[in-house]
């Protein structure tokens, strides 16, 4: 089985599989995004701020599915049913990323918060999310605690940056 660098699935120096989370962090950061450009544009109903990032999660992970299929493997040979269901499954992760953000939009009325309040914890979840799954990675990649904390502050601060970007067009 040929291997699509930087998935999951990649032995590491000890012989155990590493996963990689590459598509989690970009997931959260898009979904991040999301939340903050829709909030910036006025008032969505939750429905619509749900499925809007329900979809751009998806058209990323399209995205990703063939740039991963066609980039470098089309030059080489076309991919088999095999292949592509692999890298689907790797990439799933962007996806997964845009639902806990999703789904704060979603439970926010129930937690008694107007429209932006909910926009906030959307942002608020897909930053924790970010850093979450950056930890994740450091962690199975086999960092040591020093690192997994640098790359834990590092997206800290880029959500931060997205953050501060709402406070901004606000």
């Amino acid at each position: 089985m040929s291997t699509i660098a930087g998935t999951s699935g990649t032995p590491d120096g000890a012989g155990r599989t590493r996963q990689d989370y590459t598509g989690g962090i970009h997931g959260s950061l898009l979904a991040a995004s999301v939340v903050i450009g829709a909030g910036s544009l006025g008032r969505f109903p939750r429905l619509h701020l749900v499925l809007l990032l329900l979809l751009t999660g998806v058209v990323f992970w399209t995205a990703h599915v063939h740039a991963q299929l066609f980039g470098a493997r089309l030059a080489r040979h076309a991919p088999d049913r095999r292949t592509v269901l692999h890298v689907c499954r790797e990439e799933w992760p962007i996806v997964k990323a845009a639902v806990p953000p999703a789904a704060a939009v979603a439970v926010g009325g129930l937690l008694g918060l107007d429209v932006q309040g909910s926009l906030w914890l959307a942002v608020s979840v897909a930053v924790a999310g970010q850093v979450g799954w950056s930890v994740a990675a450091a962690r199975s990649a086999g960092a040591p605690w020093r690192l997994v904390a640098v790359t834990a502050s590092v997206n800290l601060l880029l959500g931060l940056l997205i953050i501060s970007f709402k406070v901004i067009l606000k």
